[in-house]
């Protein structure tokens, strides 16, 4: 069970040997004895390495299961060799979350940064315990019955402080793949756009605007210092960003909620740092 996780986590099985100290042989053996126990295959090889299957992602459920029952069941007499827990965070948290969490906080968990959707995507797969993230609209609500902590922040425009606007042209934005947080509200008013820069990476994505290359936007909470929130009339109001903590479905462990805890007073600090300002609304 635990070769089919790591395998899943790193899309390799080379990766996968690694991280178990077994070797790849030992890695096939075990996947070649599992596809047997199932009647299908379990990943599939493509250019970017190891990929799950259909059948692979209900494996890989089961196994996630499998895996916590075993160590709920060795804490029972008393042992303390329990899986390390999978954080996932989204990028624009990561380093408030580093500069919160001491090193000996993050000493049991395995943290993966990325788009919020990576995130969710975790969640809902099992590759993710604990999770930290903005939800849209878009995203659905496959997740709320997982969320135990909540606030929203006011979402604000960016840009460069030597940034100036062409007169009658485009507002040239920074975005993400298939994001509705500036585009919509660009579309409904009627304002001319056009895209600069596509991309889920925000340290990316803040970098093109500290060059000038285009507007973006972020909560505010989370702007930093080398670029300013811009409030230009043209640009229309944004919709607040939900920010949520979630435990993904069946862990009821101690150690989790603590988690899960600590991540909830991280978004309440962030919160109340903003509402001294004027800008936070509290809604956990």
């Amino acid at each position: 069970m635990r070769t089919v996780v790591a395998i899943a986590e790193t899309g390799s099985m080379s990766k996968a040997a690694d991280k178990l100290s077994l070797s790849q042989p030992a890695i096939s053996a075990q996947v070649k004895r599992l596809q047997g126990l199932v009647g299908g295959e379990l990943f599939s090889r493509t250019a970017n390495g190891t990929a799950l299957t259909e059948l692979g992602k209900l494996a890989l459920q089961q196994a996630r299961r499998i895996i916590d029952a075993n160590d709920q069941l060795l804490r029972l007499g008393g042992s303390d060799k329990s899986s390390v827990r999978r954080l996932g965070v989204s990028q624009l948290l990561a380093q408030p979350l580093f500069d919160e969490f001491s090193k000996e906080g993050l000493s049991n968990a395995f943290v993966s940064a990325e788009h919020s959707s990576e995130i969710r995507r975790g969640l809902l797969e099992g590759f993710v315990d604990v999770a930290c993230l903005f939800l849209r609209e878009d995203f659905g609500n496959d997740l709320e019955d997982l969320i135990v902590g909540e606030f929203q922040f006011e979402t604000t425009w960016i840009k460069s402080r030597d940034f100036v606007a062409r007169p009658g042209a485009p507002i040239p934005i920074v975005t993400l793949p298939e994001d509705d947080w500036m585009i919509g509200p660009l579309g409904h008013s009627e304002i001319p756009y056009r895209i600069v820069l596509r991309s889920s990476d925000s340290a990316v994505r803040i970098s093109a605007v500290r060059a000038g290359l285009g507007v973006s936007a972020m909560p505010s909470a989370l702007v930093t210092s080398d670029v300013v929130r811009s409030n230009d009339y043209y640009l229309p109001k944004l919709p607040p960003s939900r920010a949520v903590v979630c435990i993904r479905e069946g862990l009821v462990d101690s150690d989790v909620r603590q988690l899960a805890k600590r991540l909830t007073v991280l978004l309440a600090n962030l919160n109340i740092d903003r509402d001294s300002q004027g800008d936070g609304r509290p809604r956990g």
